[in-house]
């Protein structure tokens, strides 16, 4: 995403503002969610899909979410560290009462902040009663977004109170200097402020039906008042690029063309990087085109609990994107990747779409919910995605076979997979991927992975999926079932009794990791190629496009363009350590807002001098660092 490249342009940039030390801007690490509240916020989560997943609910609390730092499920958790019995909770998840399952819930977290409330209030070292209302005050994080969004006042009083209740505790200093005992009475009466709206909200015999399970306290849904609150994943969720970062290989820099010289391709690649294309919540959670497609490729580590099944899934046509486009359905779909793009049509894994045109405008309107993209975007977005290239692999020719540089084994098993089989009648695994053809043929097939949606349904057929570049996208098959390349293999020779030996699966197998592997899958850093040029040069290439946007006073287009650079770029500076160098990247954000905010009120000689102020301070920046 555009966030990223900047996050890496700032990190470099503060190196070379300031020579006093090595520096990064480097994000403040999210404290972990504790078990009982983590179980909580997914539950929440879980609850508002459709169908409801109750086998993940109750994984939910049975088990560590995804990437705890844990070891333990919330309740052997609650077990070790509370008093409080979960048998209602549990008899609802049983009963599969979600109004229920919401109450118990709700109570047992609450619970569990009192609890811990008590524990500081009664402890005779401040060093247990800090614990303790730290401890409260992480559970308290299952509700602070829903009363933050209900009750400004109300998340602002609580607020201070757990500053007063953490500042009382006392202190037995260092080393013996400095201690300071515990203030009671301030204890009191900031745990009484804290507790007294926990009761009021949080800790009820029952609770209003509530048509969208979230965190809002009770007395703002009696009100009737509609409250938005912010989306927010849920914990074990991942959605960052993964490491090292996919090699970009663009057909027009193949060529030797600058993007700068590309104005709608340049614009496309802002849009592909843009969360602005989308609709709620996928924008107002930052995830775009990259998000998923990292640089083109498939990010392997994108995790959303009740969307995903596993690493490197989504499940694109269910309830939370965008609840008119579910399909009531829990089938998440391996992501594939987009490399080599204008050569795999028809697209969609069922190659419903014949044009990626239609492909891309389905993405942004159905599966996020964003407003119809306007021709230019379209435009901009299938320029752009059409310039994706497979990576380099000189073990192949330009026809697809093997180069005489190949291992013997690889070269049995390309004869192998261009023999006809009788059960396969009599087509071979060529036949389908066709090696002169990009390992494609442009048809869908029934092969039999695909289980049917009910009895007497046919399973359905899938697009032909390329061979390329496969070495680096497991796993396989459309819903990431088989592990490896050799599992495929076994797949075949087992659910079609192809009769293959051992060493005859070996042999296909090293054939289809040589033609799935490449020269430079990953992009490479240096003293030469940093991540600083990387993200300076999309600095570049989006200069050039509001180069050409502005004359042609084309205010939809740039708003979006500022909206979405602008924003990624302040937050970015916000992270940064190195304070000296923070002026100078909030200085180029709010020349960049400027720009946006003369265009909304058609002051156009304004967003011309801001814009050129932009280039000046971003050529200046770029002397420095270079």
């Amino acid at each position: 995403m555009i966030q990223k490249f900047l996050g890496a342009f700032i990190a470099a940039l503060a190196s070379a503002l300031v020579l006093s030390g090595p520096v990064a801007a480097t994000p403040a690490k999210e404290a972990p969610w504790l078990p009982e509240a983590a179980a909580y916020r997914l539950t929440l989560f879980l609850g508002n899909l459709e169908p409801l997943p109750w086998d993940d609910i109750e994984t939910a609390w049975t088990e560590p979410y995804r990437g705890s730092e844990f070891s333990v499920g919330a309740l052997a958790w609650l077990d070790r560290k509370s008093d409080i019995e979960p048998d209602g909770l549990l008899d609802a998840i049983m009963r599969e009462d979600l109004q229920a399952v919401f109450a118990e819930a709700t109570r047992l977290v609450a619970l569990r902040i009192e609890e811990n409330l008590d524990r500081a209030l009664a402890a005779e070292e401040s060093a247990t009663a800090q614990l303790a209302v730290q401890t409260a005050r992480e559970l308290y994080r299952a509700f602070e977004d829903g009363i933050a969004a209900a009750d400004p006042e109300a998340a602002r009083r609580i607020g201070l109170a757990w500053l007063e209740l953490n500042s009382s505790t006392g202190s037995v200093g260092v080393l013996g200097a400095g201690a300071t005992s515990a203030d009671r009475d301030t204890m009191e009466a900031a745990r009484a402020v804290i507790s007294g709206y926990l009761a009021e909200n949080y800790l009820l015999d029952s609770f209003a039906p509530r048509r969208t399970l979230s965190a809002l306290p009770e007395t703002a849904v009696l009100s009737g008042k509609v409250i938005e609150v912010p989306p927010s994943l849920p914990p074990g969720s991942d959605i960052f690029d993964q490491d090292p970062l996919p090699l970009l290989v663009l057909n027009f820099e193949e060529q030797g063309i600058d993007e700068t010289d590309l104005p709608l391709v340049a614009y496309g690649d802002m849009l592909f990087d843009s969360a602005q294309l989308f609709g709620s919540p996928a924008q107002d959670l930052g995830i775009a085109c990259s998000t998923c497609h990292n640089r083109s490729d498939v990010n392997q580590r994108l995790f959303i609990p009740g969307a995903s099944h596993q690493l490197g899934a989504i499940d694109v046509d269910g309830a939370f994107f965008n609840p008119i486009f579910n399909d009531r359905r829990d089938d998440p779909l391996d992501i594939p990747s987009l490399r080599g793009l204008r050569f795999t049509g028809p697209y969609g894994r069922d190659g419903r779409f014949a044009s990626l045109r239609d492909f891309t405008r389905n993405v942004v309107v159905n599966e996020f919910g964003g407003k119809e993209p306007t021709p230019f975007m379209l435009d901009a977005l299938v320029a752009y995605m059409l310039e994706f290239d497979f990576l380099p692999n000189s073990m192949l020719t330009t026809d697809g076979r093997l180069t005489d540089t190949t291992q013997e084994a690889a070269r049995r098993g390309e004869e192998i997979f261009n023999t006809p089989f009788a059960r396969l009648g009599d087509r071979s695994c060529a036949s389908c991927h066709v090696p002169d053809a990009n390992f494609l043929d442009r048809q869908a097939h029934d092969i039999g992975s695909v289980a049917p949606g009910y009895e007497g349904a046919r399973a359905g057929a899938l697009d032909t999926p390329t061979l390329l570049g496969t070495a680096y996208t497991a796993p396989y098959f459309h819903d990431g079932s088989l592990p490896t390349l050799a599992a495929v293999v076994d797949w075949f020779d087992e659910t079609k009794s192809l009769g293959l030996t051992e060493e005859d699966r070996a042999d296909l197998t090293a054939y289809l990791e040589t033609v799935g592997a490449a020269d430079e899958p990953y992009e490479a850093f240096d003293t030469e190629n940093t991540a600083f040029r990387l993200a300076f040069a999309e600095l570049t290439t989006f200069a050039s496009t509001i180069d050409t946007l502005l004359p042609r006073r084309d205010a939809e287009h740039i708003l979006l363009l500022t909206d979405t650079v602008a924003a990624d770029l302040s937050a970015d500076a916000s992270t940064m350590s190195n304070l000296p160098a923070r002026p100078e990247v909030y200085a180029l954000a709010e020349r960049l807002a400027a720009v946006g905010a003369a265009v909304r009120v058609e002051d156009w000689e304004a967003a011309e001098a801001s814009w050129t102020a932009f280039k000046s301070e971003a050529d200046a920046i770029e002397e420095r660092a270079f």
